[in-house]
């Protein structure tokens, strides 16, 4: 059995290594556009703030491991453009040779990514814009972070920019924030959102917030963001506006879409084209909570769906059970995270609910350094079903945000969370751990 793979990072080799494991004698080729395999993408802003030494450290599996180790035939700068599902081929460029190749596959999984969006301003291709997307777009990024390099401005208040705004805060530049929208984060609650910008204020970042970018001024390198309200100076421009699924030479394909671009899969992760799945960044994942297709592109989910896409491709039936919409954040001295819906979303699903909105401590209240967390629930009004919950603080919050992306999964109700038996010492937690506290005060 051949098994063909488009992309070389995480749903792709999690797809590879378990159809190496559970495929009987199977040929495995890689098409992988850029030169590296299997690193961790999310790790990229923390490199160029020194918190992680080299992009090396990122790298889980190189290129030769997959290649020696695993008998997987595995190629780099082979960028795909064309699939053709009734020849079952897929062809594109050897983007070092610059010559066309076409290889020819039993079962096929696309997983490849997604893309930064970069509008179309004038003067992007001014150097010193950068995005945010792969380990080579680090080491340029690196390597113009030179003494000259005095003030940075972020396109864009999302999970990106605000990573961005901290790392580069660490080496020493001036950081301002544009966001076109009223709030940073809208995955966000606004009023959850104003702890972040408070966070912002505390550590010198500039917000310019309903402001919109119209272009880049510069001679060969950026020297000024124009927006709709002023003109700001700047030495490097980080644009973080969002990511798009890298479907766009699929169109001619009759796989189906989702609106945004997204290919739709099945929970075995398979398309609507016989022999054809996709997983990842690429692809649609199910809402638990919202039940329905959504896009969520985390690494955790690409891994998951690749893993699942591999055991299914080979013959080994094992099905995706979806998200609750769980993230987490650090932002300088807070912890942002969030699960389920927020209240945008649930107004669009035209759902009734309620929230429960407070303030408590992570641990025992007489215990040394308790720190404050920030947390919000909403809930539905008929049945009182979790429906999502957002929680920031200095300490604590991973953890809480963990017990209620599970109370989402198992569908539970406010009122069974003061049921939960959850751990409880005073170093760690008060006698009612704070989601509890929360759910008492309704």
């Amino acid at each position: 059995m051949k098994y063909v793979i488009i992309g070389g990072d995480a749903a792709g080799m999690s797809a590879a290594m378990q159809i190496v494991r559970n495929g009987d004698n199977p040929t495995i080729i890689t098409l992988e556009k850029g030169g590296y395999y299997s690193y961790a993408q999310c790790g990229l802003p923390y490199v160029v703030g020194g918190h992680i030494s080299s992009t090396d450290k990122l790298i889980a599996r190189d290129v030769e491991t997959f290649r020696e180790k695993y008998h997987i035939d595995a190629r780099t700068f082979h960028e795909v453009d064309e699939i053709d599902p009734q020849e079952k081929t897929v062809s594109g460029i050897d983007l070092k040779n610059n010559e066309r190749f076409t290889v020819n596959y039993d079962k096929l999984l696309i997983a490849t990514g997604a893309e930064p969006v970069m509008p179309s301003w004038d003067g992007t291709h001014l150097k010193g814009i950068h995005t945010i997307k792969t380990i080579p777009d680090i080491q340029q990024l690196q390597e113009q972070l030179t003494n000259r390099v005095k003030k940075a401005t972020i396109i864009g208040g999302g999970y990106i920019g605000l990573e961005m705004a901290e790392n580069l805060v660490d080496v020493g530049l001036e950081v301002t924030i544009v966001e076109q929208q009223s709030q940073l984060a809208t995955i966000f609650d606004e009023d959850m959102a104003t702890y972040i910008h408070e966070e912002a204020g505390k550590q010198g970042v500039q917000l310019l917030l309903n402001e919109s970018v119209q272009a880049f001024e510069g001679t060969d390198r950026v020297e000024k963001v124009i927006t709709d309200k002023q003109q700001l100076e700047t030495d490097l421009v980080i644009v973080a506006v969002g990511a798009s699924p890298n479907t766009r030479f699929l169109k001619k394909t009759n796989l189906h879409f989702h609106p945004n671009g997204a290919i739709i899969v099945d929970p075995y992760m398979k398309t609507n084209v016989e022999d054809i799945w996709a997983a990842g960044d690429c692809a649609t994942q199910y809402h638990r909570v919202k039940e329905k297709n959504d896009y969520i592109p985390l690494g955790t989910h690409a891994n998951k769906q690749g893993q699942i896409a591999g055991l299914n491709m080979t013959g080994k039936a094992r099905a995706f059970k979806g998200v609750t919409g769980t993230s987490i954040l650090k932002f300088f001295d807070l912890t942002l995270a969030r699960t389920g819906m927020n209240e945008s979303e649930a107004k669009d699903l035209q759902l009734q609910y309620d929230t429960i909105i407070g303030k408590t401590l992570h641990i025992a209240g007489y215990y040394p350094k308790p720190k404050p967390l920030h947390i919000k629930m909403m809930y539905e009004q008929k049945t009182n079903q979790l429906l999502g919950a957002q929680i920031i603080g200095e300490e604590g919050a991973d953890k809480r945000i963990d017990v209620l992306s599970v109370a989402l999964y198992h569908k539970m109700t406010i009122d069974e969370l003061e049921d939960l038996d959850l751990a409880y010492a005073p170093p760690y937690n008060g006698v009612w751990d704070p989601i509890q506290q929360l759910v008492r005060r309704k």
